[in-house]
This record gives C-alpha cells, structure tokens and sequence, in this order.
C-alpha cells in the first residue's frame, strides 16, 4: 500500500501542525506519514499539544518546531498533500515544494490564545484535534490510488468545509 506524505503548516509550527502531524503519522489505515513546519517556527513545540501528540502514540523525542525551508531540500521527503491549518500560513507565500503536491487550507482557531484554566485551554487544543481527525479520516476512506490530480486536488479542499 503506497503512503502518502502530507505536510501541516502552520506559522509557529507548536500546535496546530505538530497536531496534525501526529493524527497522520498514527492514522490507523497506514495510510499517511504525517510531517510539519511553519514559516517563523517557534522554540518550542505547546506542551498541549505535545501530549495530544504522545497520547495518539508520537515519540515526544520527535516533536520539534521546524522551518518549511526543511521540506524544500532536494533530499526532503516528497509531499503528496501540503495543508495549512493557520490563517496567517494560508496568506503567506509558501515556499515551492517539489512533486506539485495537492495543496489545501484546513483553518482551525489558534487554540494557544485561549485564556483560562488549564482545563479550557485543553479543550481548545483537543476542539483542534477532532476537526483535524474528521478531515484525515474522510480523506482516508478516500480511494487516493484511483484519482487523478485535479480529482485528488478537489477532494483535499472539499475537506476545508467538513
């Protein structure tokens, strides 16, 4: 079964992306090797969703803040899906990436700005979490091996609206 490789941006790359990089990379159809980066990458990567990342069976050892710069190397793994997940990484000008990969915008809500205890700020990063996973099962009950790009370009943005 071919894997498909799929690259969250984010500006920062500490929450949202480092989230989506671990639902894909232990997505239960095998199916995805989840990566991330952001733009200005941040020193560290939100101790939210760092555990968000081990519960769903990341090694923490592998959660860092990259640059996107990281993924245009020629020997950086080749994306089949590139998916912004910030609002400030959809408006900036993304770097080429090699392969022409299906790229799309999953916007969630900066869950590292929300005020309160420790409780709602959980919430706010588990929210991010259960919107990602719909997406990422949806694409993955998708038959990615049957469609064209334009086909496969399509499916990844209806996806925004899921």
């Amino acid at each position: 079964m071919k894997q498909y490789n799929i690259l969250f941006l984010c500006t920062h790359n500490s929450s949202r992306s480092i989230i989506g990089e671990a639902l894909a990379t232990t997505h239960l159809s095998g199916k995805f090797v989840g990566y991330s980066a952001g733009s200005t990458p941040g020193t560290a990567v939100n101790p939210f969703a760092a555990d968000i990342a081990v519960e769903l069976g990341m090694d923490r050892s592998r959660l860092r803040s990259k640059s996107w710069d990281e993924f245009g190397k020629s020997d950086a793994p080749k994306m089949d899906f590139i998916i912004t997940v910030c609002d400030n990484a959809a408006g900036e000008q993304c770097p080429f990436w090699p392969g022409k990969p299906s790229t799309a915008h999953w916007g969630f809500s900066d869950p590292s700005a929300v005020q309160g205890t420790d409780m709602e700020k959980r919430k706010a990063f588990h929210d991010v979490m259960v919107g990602l996973k719909k997406r990422i099962d949806i694409l993955a009950a998708l038959p990615l091996d049957k469609l064209d790009a334009m086909s496969m370009q399509a499916e990844l943005r209806k996806l925004a609206k899921a």
